[in-house]
């Protein structure tokens, strides 16, 4: 259920700050809660509400299953802020476990070659046989023949977690402003010196982009080339269900989650869309590989997003309103198609969720690289402007720990996890 923005309550920007951040999504509003326990002044500047585009339109999970292993550290440290922040403020979090079901000789060996490249970071997952996976599921339809399974593994409340990790930055003494945009950045003697927000110019030290989809645009009227697109993803979530599954489940086409209200949040890789848009012919030496490499998952649409977003200006001045201020919210109609063939496959798979109903369906952009790993790092060539986006459909569970160690390298800390792979310049920009 995406979060609604509520525009009525926005509060005058300070004057300064030592950090800005520009996007108040998991990442924003985890790092501001880093930034704030270390004592550093610190706001966060969203255009519309906290948590109101992906960070509140995802699955949910909070997973190491499956990750590219560079984001494995980040996963496990996660999983642990998860459990401390829980213990603050409730955000779902639970451990529930995760199993990503097999149902061939081919897709255990996969399973096991993950967990062979990934048990050098102390990772608890392992392979299950027929028995064992089938005795955590309901009765089923489908010939499953083990899983890949992790039990510290969990999910928690995308509509909770946000604002509530927002709120404990606040307690810290962070500022969370909504509805209020940034508009640019602002360099003196070829360093960041401030932001410029709809409502007023704010000092700061440092700016932290973290504005998901936004990014790319943000960075480009800076003069940083950012290669970024926007996928759509479809989720809907079910009426309770007593006899479903209490572990996540990847089920291969289709996915489900419990929910802390009973009932189920389901989709499926296949309703992934992405929209050809100019961007999409700008990068696609960068991204045609991944495409290739993904058409079974994320289906392609020529549509009416190509002349919106001919139509939105790549630069643009700071002393009027901005793309950010035209349109505050990217909600996307979920695919029917897509929602239709999740439902259809869960309930297939899980005769149990046969009596169910479909209580709502949404959609959300979520913004991907080409390597569909996220970028973490200071921004070259503009002294003080660091970047955290994006995150490809995985940041929501490693929000916090992403949140963390970039709070640590705008400090000018050396992170308690690597980095590196997270760079900027790994694409040659």
């Amino acid at each position: 259920m995406p979060i609604s923005p509520d525009l009525t309550h926005s509060l005058p920007p300070p004057a300064s700050v030592d950090v800005a951040i520009v996007g108040a999504g998991i990442i924003g509003v985890s790092t501001a809660y880093a930034l704030a326990r270390a004592g550093v002044r610190v706001a966060v500047f969203e255009k519309g509400a906290v948590a109101c585009e992906q960070s509140s339109r995802n699955w949910g999970w909070v997973r190491t299953l499956g990750r590219d292993l560079p984001e494995v550290p980040l996963a496990l440290r996660a999983n642990r802020l998860w459990g401390e922040i829980q213990d603050k403020v409730d955000v779902g979090f639970r451990r529930s476990g995760i199993l990503y079901l097999q149902e061939s000789d081919a897709d255990a060996a996969g399973h096991q070659a993950w967990i062979d490249g990934a048990r050098a970071y102390g990772i608890d997952a392992r392979l299950l046989g027929s028995r064992e996976a089938r005795g955590m599921l309901p009765q089923t339809a489908r010939g499953w023949t083990g899983a890949l399974y992790s039990a510290s593994d969990g999910v928690a409340e995308p509509q909770l977690a946000a604002p509530a990790i927002a709120a404990l930055a606040r307690a810290a003494g962070a500022q969370i402003l909504e509805g209020c945009a940034v508009r640019g950045v602002e360099l003196s003697a070829g360093r960041v010196s401030a932001v410029v927000t709809e409502h007023g110019r704010v000092a700061a030290q440092a700016v932290l982009v973290a504005a998901g989809a936004w990014s790319r645009l943000f960075c480009g009227n800076l003069g940083a080339d950012f290669p970024q697109l926007k996928v759509r993803g479809s989720v809907l979530r079910t009426s309770p269900v007593d006899a479903g599954p209490m572990a996540a489940v990847n089920g291969r086409n289709f996915t489900c989650r419990k929910r802390a209200d009973g009932g189920y949040t389901v989709s499926q890789f296949g309703a992934s869309m992405a929209d050809v848009v100019p961007d999409s012919f700008r990068l696609m030496r960068l991204f045609l590989r991944s495409w290739m490499a993904n058409r079974d998952f994320v289906r392609l649409r020529f549509g009416k997003r190509f002349f919106e977003e001919l139509g939105i200006p790549r630069h643009f001045p700071m002393d009027r309103a901005s793309p950010f201020e035209r349109h505050r919210v990217l909600d996307p109609r979920p695919s029917a198609r897509g929602i239709e063939q999740a439902w259809r496959r869960l309930v297939h798979a899980f005769p149990a969720f046969r009596d169910a109903r479909i209580q709502q369906s949404w959609a959300g952009y979520i913004d991907v690289t080409p390597d569909a790993m996220p970028v973490m790092d200071a921004v070259p060539r503009l002294p003080g402007l660091y970047l955290a986006s994006g995150f490809s459909g995985h940041g929501f569970g490693i929000g916090p720990a992403a949140g963390e160690a970039m709070a640590q390298l705008i400090q000018g800390q050396a992170p308690a996890i690597d980095l590196h792979p997270f760079r900027y310049g790994r694409y040659g920009s």
